[in-house]
């Protein structure tokens, strides 16, 4: 009768196990990037100042 009902809880508890799939997407992967770019500005703000201090060499 153990038997029997060790049986039975097998099969019960092999019937709730969980199955993991890993599929392959249809469509491609799509990464949006918002890149802010400000080097440009640096640039110029540096000249200006390079500027400035050759200008002004006694201002430090």
């Amino acid at each position: 009768m153990r038997r029997m009902a060790a049986f039975i809880g097998l099969l019960l508890l092999s019937a709730c196990t969980p199955r993991v799939e890993v599929v392959v997407p249809d469509k491609p992967i799509t990464v949006n990037l918002n890149v802010k770019v400000d080097h440009e500005i640096r640039v110029r703000v540096d000249r200006e100042l390079d500027k400035l201090f050759e200008q002004e060499q006694d201002l430090f």
